[in-house]
């Protein structure tokens, strides 16, 4: 079922990711973010995801009000210009656009306002600061559920300030929170620390959505290095994934 993914000496075959089926967290619409640059790149990386097995991706640049002041407007122009050129390279895998929201005063104006871009279920991906939770976080999380989205925070493995206090992630999830990990975090990329919390949240039954994460082609490559992790495997046979339901 499982096909190459979990194989413990792959060699030099290709990973096979399709059990996951969708990637929901990448950064793909050229030169909007710190993603890809260029349009070649793009094709040349989602190429890169649908030889791995994916079928279906939801590409999210970040929406961020001190750098990368993305609208659904930009975001959904470059997807178009996207899907045009992976049509044109014989890449026939199904494209779709939300964003990657950064969870600041602004974020919250945009819940009230509507018109967040959305994937899956009524799903809006969102991170925060990688040195410590914003003021409104309980107010941004009640913000989208009582207007009808479902809040999934995006690589909770990566903040440190909840790694000592890890009983936080069970409190976030009890509030209705998704948590969408990073696969490259089972790699020890970020670092040892966000390794080790990954796969705790994957041992506690905690996560709902795997997600790429891709920037650029180094990922593509640690993605390989994460086909045969055993966590990995264990999280995809725990049958809580939602990615395939995308």
């Amino acid at each position: 079922m499982f096909g190459k993914l979990f194989s413990s000496n792959s060699g030099d075959a290709v990973p096979d990711f399709s059990a996951i089926y969708c990637d929901m967290h990448s950064h793909f619409i050229p030169k909007i973010d710190d993603g890809s640059q260029a349009i070649e790149d793009s094709v040349e990386l989602i190429r890169g995801l649908y030889n791995m097995g994916y079928k279906k991706i939801v590409t999210t640049p970040h929406i961020m009000s001190d750098s990368f002041r993305n609208t659904p407007e930009i975001i959904l122009k470059g997807l178009e210009t996207v899907k045009e050129a992976i049509k044109n390279a014989g890449i026939p895998v199904e494209l779709h656009a939300a964003a990657e929201y950064y969870a600041d005063f602004e974020f919250e104006h945009k819940i009230e306002t509507g018109g967040l871009l959305t994937f899956g279920d009524n799903y809006v991906l969102f991170e925060v600061s990688y040195l410590s939770p914003p003021d409104n976080f309980n107010n941004i999380v009640f913000k989208l559920q009582t207007n009808g989205y479902k809040p999934v925070l995006a690589h909770p493995e990566r903040y440190n300030f909840w790694h000592k206090t890890f009983d936080k992630y069970k409190e976030l999830k009890e509030k209705g929170i998704f948590f969408q990990l990073n696969i490259n975090s089972l790699t020890g990329h970020y670092s040892m620390p966000t390794k080790r919390i990954a796969e705790q949240l994957i041992d506690n039954n905690l996560v709902d959505f795997a997600g790429t994460d891709c920037h650029h082609a180094g990922h593509i490559e640690l993605l390989r290095k994460a086909a045969g992790n055993k966590y990995l495997k264990k999280l995809v046979e725990s049958g809580k994934l939602i990615n395939k339901k995308l």
